[in-house]
């Protein structure tokens, strides 16, 4: 249940995709006989195409003075100088890169293998250890032994929650010179195994069995190993300061493993359990000693497991993002420890480095520092931390391809419902040329509106939130809408963007979306997050309500035909909603939720709902269960049989709590499917005969 910025931004276009093509590929029988189906089908197919898309390629030439860019099937090459298009010829995509035999791993899951710096060698994990090898698998040599079945050590290979949790898609690492390769060592016998069953459609089901440590439980002892070509000996690094292994102190977790940029040390990043600790650190891989780099605490709540680093060419200075002042700021340190300075003091946050000059001494990168968080802007600073300058508009949202001399950049600048246009800009901030503009007339033509967004203010009375409404493209403000809310709600997750967006096409149905952030908003510096912090299904719950209701006083919005769905933490969102707010939800579809946090992966739920022991309060408060005898409004269940990650059990347990309670409601299972969401027609069957129907 990790996303990024990056990851929900995809989520929330790949889920745009998938309901422009749900009822076409998989349409039930009932559905084409509903209010909206013809709508949805003519106008949906058309929605994604009725509006152009820039491509963010661009390549500069080695001398900046020009760069290509494409519009639509054209390549153009623009001379900086002359400030003009020099010659235009047809796009031809390059030749796809050959298959090198290793797709990625599946969610949760490491690389079997590792191809070293100087393509000679292979290291590669199998039965619980791990080997090296050609690059072809020939001439294999075996680096451990004792890796096995019976005391369930293993090599080479992490646990899924790390791979979840922490971003390790990967367990084993070389050197640069390809003379040793850093490994793991987990042990899990003591841990809690849980157990999926698949194939259960199929004569003959089958069985996962996973160290999937939950709340509360055990975590696996980790070890870093790093093995030495040329001595042949393998060394473990003193991640402990010479401790063994203490589930619950610094070194409970080890991951973001990584050689320094001379490979004289093996870099890897430690935390406690409870994760308001977290340590950069740097061992020696001959005697396995090793030191703390910076060291970084926040008692309220959590700290950042893996903050944005920037290694400079140099080999002896880095960027290191960190919240330690309330919002994420650049501070350069050295390899030694040493702070050097702070590159940057905002009551804003910063987002990414996007180029270091060293010898100019600049630093440009991304922050939030428009009219709203969500619109980034390009930002200039020295090394040493003064002259800070924004060079884009506050009033868009930018992207941007940086030229090698940084003389000038591209610049792609949009909001929520101005689409993108892209122009050429010099050092100053000045445009030196308009390259494209998005052309809306056929968007119009048919019909559709741009989203619109609201602000409201939180439940708390206080903090100011942003939401984002959709209309159909027959909108008509003297009639009543029904509404559905669409969010994932996690932590640090934006459903408010200022990038431009579809309206979403469940509209053309006859419906009303919205999308709102609460205190669960990311972008707004580590206070707001503390808000949230041992309240998951509570805080922001009260939030999506309290926006909803901000709504109230439209004329065209009935507040009594509101729905919500989600999948996953969305899932969460929606059947709390439902339960919590009877008088505000009147409908909600639950995918593969987590109905109590005390069935989740102890690293994400802890980081936020701090160690069992000392929340109960807040776990008890946060299971859904507890309101199953609430429920009011009508419920649709989901699960897949084969998730791996929101396990089936959660659905079970709100089934089992909601027959006790005697309420009346729906379930709809995946057989041999994971961490997925119901078929897209079967939910707007839902929705249409309980919101339009009734």
């Amino acid at each position: 249940m990790n996303f990024s910025l990056t990851k929900k931004t995809t989520a929330l276009f790949c889920l745009s995709l998938c309901l422009l093509s749900g009822v076409t590929t998989n349409a039930q029988g009932k559905i084409k006989n509903m209010p909206g189906y013809d709508q949805y089908q003519k106008m949906a197919s058309q929605l994604y195409s009725s509006v152009q898309r820039l491509s963010p390629k661009v390549d500069w030439s080695a001398d900046g003075n020009t760069f290509t860019y494409i519009e639509n099937d054209t390549v153009h090459t623009f001379d900086v100088n002359k400030k003009k298009v020099i010659t235009s010829e047809v796009y031809k995509s390059p030749p796809r890169t050959p298959y090198s035999g290793q797709g990625r791993p599946a969610r949760g899951r490491q690389y079997a293998s590792v191809i070293s710096p100087d393509a000679k060698l292979k290291a590669f994990t199998k039965d619980r250890n791990v080997y090296i090898s050609n690059p072809d698998g020939s001439n294999v040599v075996a680096i451990t032994s004792d890796g096995n079945e019976e005391n369930l050590v293993k090599y080479g290979i992490a646990t899924w929650v790390y791979g979840e949790e922490l971003g390790q898609n990967t367990a084993m690492w070389w050197s640069p010179d390809s003379k040793k390769v850093a490994f793991y060592r987990f042990e899990e016998k003591d841990a809690q195994m849980y157990y999926v069953l698949y194939n259960q459609t199929k004569i003959q089901d089958s069985l996962e069995v996973e160290a999937y440590p939950k709340v509360g439980a055990k975590n696996l002892p980790v070890d870093l190993l790093v093995y030495d070509l040329e001595t042949k000996k393998t060394i473990t690094v003193d991640t402990r300061d010479g401790k063994p292994f203490n589930d619950g102190a610094i070194g409970t977790y080890l991951y973001e493993i990584d050689w320094s940029p001379d490979g004289k040390e093996l870099l890897f990043h430690s935390t406690n359990r409870k994760q308001d600790l977290m340590e950069f650190k740097a061992a020696n891989p001959i005697t396995g000693k090793s030191r703390v780099v910076v060291r970084e605490e926040w008692v309220p709540s959590f700290t950042e497991n893996s903050p944005e680093i920037y290694k400079l060419k140099d080999n002896q200075h880095f960027i290191w993002a960190s919240e330690r002042n309330g919002f994420k700021n650049y501070y350069l340190y050295n390899f030694n420890g040493k702070l050097v300075n702070k590159l940057t003091q905002h009551d804003f946050e910063v987002d990414r480095i996007i180029e270091v000059d060293e010898a100019k001494k600049l630093v440009y990168y991304m922050a939030a520092s428009g009219d709203n968080h969500m619109k980034m802007q390009l930002h200039r600073v020295n090394l040493d931390g003064t002259n800070d300058v924004r060079l884009t508009n506050p009033a868009y949202h930018h992207s941007v391809v940086l030229s090698p001399t940084g003389s000038h950049f591209i610049d792609i600048a949009q909001t929520h419902n101005s689409p993108p246009f892209m122009n050429l800009v010099n050092e100053k901030g000045n445009v030196i040329a308009e390259l494209l503009k998005t052309d809306l007339s056929k968007f119009e033509a048919l019909g559709f509106k741009t989203v619109e967004t609201f602000e409201f203010t939180s439940a708390d009375g206080e903090t100011k939130l942003h939401g984002m409404i959709h209309f159909p493209s027959q909108f008509d403000p003297t009639k009543k809408y029904p509404l559905i809310l669409s969010n994932y709600g996690g932590p640090a997750t934006n459903a408010f963007t200022e990038t431009f967006r579809l309206p979403n096409p469940i509209t053309e149905f006859g419906f009303l979306v919205v999308n709102i952030d609460g205190r669960n908003v990311g972008g707004r510096g580590k206070e707001m997050l503390d808000k949230l912090y041992g309240n998951l299904g509570i805080v922001e719950m009260d939030d999506f309500a309290a926006g909803i209701k901000s709504l109230y006083d439209r004329p065209y919005f009935d507040k009594t035909r509101v729905g919500v769905y989600g999948t996953s933490y969305g899932g969460t969102v929606a059947a709390m909603s439902l339960l919590r707010f009877p008088e505000v939800y009147h409908a909600a579809v639950a995918n593969s939720a987590v109905t109590d946090w005390r069935n989740y992966d102890n690293i994400y739920t802890e980081r936020y709902m701090n160690l069992l022991e000392n929340n109960k309060e807040g776990y008890e408060a946060s299971s859904v269960m507890n309101y199953a005898k609430d429920l009011k409004g009508e419920l649709m269940i989901f699960y897949g049989t084969n998730d791996n990650n929101v396990h089936p059990s959660n659905s079970l347990q709100l089934i089992q709590a909601l027959q006790k309670a005697e309420k009346s409601f729906e379930v709809q299972v995946g057989p041999d499917q994971g961490h997925t969401a119901v078929n897209f027609s079967r939910m707007m069957e839902f929705f249409i005969q309980h919101l339009i129907m009734k």
